[in-house]
């Protein structure tokens, strides 16, 4: 087995992981090789031509970072059955992993001594998302932080800039969403989640429900609403409480579905596990269990 640790090459971050890396790797008695990805979606070209030129090797790509280099390896193996993926959660937000609590993703040799599991994965037309889809305003949120980020605004400020603007001007979002042929909802969202996990943002219990393994989409729509009812529903939906809360209920759709449809006339922005892309349609199927995940032991 050949181990490659995709590390985010982000100048910011790159110094840290290496570090780190470089410890646990003293005097390593495995095959190994180390790849700094240069940018936003090279870690996927990098996964898929290393897959494409070696079909028939066994690899275990490990993605040393935050949620965005954990999608990007996944999403470089779909479809190659010899390849897994393997994550040591460095520099970042990674919600993915708080789907197996108790389990040490921080350990090279937790690595070593894993577990192989098969998860599924959420494709959006050419794109995938492992934990996470938002749309409307949590979506809103992270393309405007990222548009501030790459002017320079340091990326707490950006965040918080974005909530504001969103808050004022992204509570009303035409989009339509459709569930296995059920329309959810007529013209407009406030938000909406299709979920493979659980938690988003680093601290949103967005989808309590979601099982990362068994087939399904779990879709929660938040309907356009008053500022009040909106404020009114966070700390709740932060907590992962929203799906048993009376008032949330009632300004909510939740179901599970394999096959969901965004369309909309004006341009819909998603975010895939903190990834930005955007079309005025999608079409959004469940891969069962297409992913090979090698798992710590749990403690």
């Amino acid at each position: 087995m050949l181990y490659i640790f995709v590390i985010n090459g982000r100048a910011d971050k790159r110094d840290t992981i290496d570090a780190e890396l470089d410890k646990q790797l003293a005097g390593a008695q495995f095959k190994y090789d180390v790849y700094h990805t240069t940018g936003v979606g090279d870690g996927i070209r990098y996964v898929r031509i290393y897959c494409d030129l070696h079909p028939d090797e066994e690899v275990c790509f490990v993605a040393c970072g935050g949620s965005g280099t954990v999608n990007e390896v996944a999403s470089g193996i779909v479809g190659f059955p010899n390849k897994s993926m393997a994550i040591m959660a460095y520099e970042g937000t990674n919600d993915f992993i708080k789907c197996y609590p108790g389990r040490d993703f921080r350990s090279l040799y937790g690595i070593l001594d894993g577990e192989t599991v098969k998860v599924d994965i959420i494709r959006a037309n050419d794109n995938y998302s492992l934990n996470v889809i938002n749309v409307g305003f949590d979506a809103m949120v992270a393309h405007q932080a990222n548009s501030m980020i790459i002017d320079g605004i340091e990326q707490n400020v950006a965040y918080r800039k974005s909530v504001v603007r969103s808050i004022l001007g992204h509570r009303v979002n035409h989009i339509r969403v459709k569930a296995d042929g059920q329309m959810l909802n007529r013209r407009t969202l406030l938000l909406c989640n299709i979920a493979n996990g659980r938690w988003c943002g680093g601290q949103f219990m967005c989808a309590p429900r979601a099982v990362v393994d068994d087939g399904l989409i779990d879709v929660c729509l938040l309907k356009t609403c008053s500022l009040f009812s909106f404020l009114r529903i966070l700390k709740p939906y932060e907590r992962g409480e929203h799906l048993d809360n009376r008032f949330c209920r009632r300004h909510l759709k939740y179901c599970r579905a394999r096959h969901i449809k965004l369309s909309s006339n004006r341009l819909i922005y998603l975010c895939l596990d903190g990834e930005i892309t955007a079309s005025t349609q999608f079409d959004i199927d469940i891969l069962p269990k297409a992913i090979t995940l090698v798992l710590p032991p749990a403690k």
